[in-house]
C-alpha cells in the first residue's frame, strides 16, 4: 500500500509540474531556443528528479519541448514554417469539427455556447487579467466545437492550439485584428445556432486567418 501511494503522489506530482510547465512555456517564459537546465527547474516548480523527467518527456512527446540525444530537453524555435504547418491544420481541423459540432450539437450545447461567449465579452483584457481571458477565450473554443463527437479531433485541435499560442503570444498587439477577432467570436455562435455550417466555415477559415497574422508577428527568424 505504502509503495502504492508513493507512486499515485508521483504522478500526481509529475502531472502537476507538467500543466505549470506547459503553461509557461505557451506563455513565453522560456525562450524560444533555450536549452532547458533540469537543476533549475527543480527548484523553480519546487519537484523531485523523477516526477520532472516524466513531465518534460511528456511534454517532448506533445511537441512543446524538444528531446535532444544525451543532451536534455530545449525550446522549439520559432519557426514561419511551422507556424504556416499550424495555422493550416488548424483550418482543416477545426472547420470539420465546427461542421459536426453544428450538426450533432443539441439545445444544452447552445445554451453552454451562448454563456461561454457571454464571459468571454465580458472578459477584461487588462494586463492583470490576461491570464483570466486566455482562459475563457480557450475555453468558447472548446465548447465551439465540444459535439463533434470524436475525442481524437477534439485532442488534436487543442494540441495545435497550445502550439499556435506559443506565437501568438509572443507576437506584438494588434489592437486593430484584436477587435475584428473578438467580433467574430459573436458572429461564430450566430452562425452556430442558425445551423449554417457553410458561412460558418468561411469565417472560422477567416478568424484562423486574422489570427495566423497576428502569431506571424512572434516569428523571431522567419525561413
Amino acid at each position: 500500500m505504502a509503495v502504492s501511494k508513493r507512486k499515485g503522489s508521483a504522478t500526481t506530482s509529475s502531472s502537476r509540474v507538467f500543466e505549470a510547465i506547459r503553461h509557461d512555456l505557451i506563455d513565453g517564459r522560456f525562450a524560444a531556443g533555450e536549452k532547458i537546465a533540469i537543476s533549475a527547474l527543480k527548484e523553480r516548480y519546487e519537484v523531485g528528479l523523477s516526477p520532472l523527467r516524466e513531465a518534460l518527456n511528456r511534454l517532448a512527446a506533445y511537441g512543446l519541448l524538444i528531446q535532444e540525444n544525451q543532451r536534455g530537453f530545449r525550446v522549439p524555435r520559432l519557426e514561419r514554417s511551422e507556424l504556416d504547418d499550424i495555422a493550416e491544420m488548424r483550418r482543416e481541423l477545426e472547420g470539420m469539427a465546427l461542421e459536426r459540432a453544428i450538426r450533432l450539437g443539441d439545445a444544452e450545447w447552445e445554451s453552454e455556447l451562448l454563456a461561454a461567449a457571454h464571459r468571454l465579452k465580458r472578459a477584461d483584457m487588462a494586463p492583470e487579467k490576461v491570464e483570466e481571458w486566455e482562459q475563457l477565450h480557450a475555453r468558447f473554443h472548446r465548447t465551439l466545437v465540444a459535439p463533434c463527437g470524436s475525442g481524437w479531433l477534439l485532442r488534436f485541435i487543442e494540441q495545435l492550439h497550445d502550439q499556435f499560442d506559443r506565437y501568438r503570444r509572443m507576437a506584438p498587439e494588434a489592437p486593430e485584428v484584436r477587435f475584428k477577432l473578438d467580433a467574430q467570436h459573436g458572429e461564430l455562435v450566430e452562425l452556430a445556432l442558425e445551423r449554417d455550417i457553410k458561412a460558418a466555415r468561411a469565417l472560422m477559415d477567416d478568424h484562423i486567418r486574422c489570427s495566423y497574422e497576428v502569431a506571424l508577428r512572434g516569428v523571431v527568424s522567419p525561413d
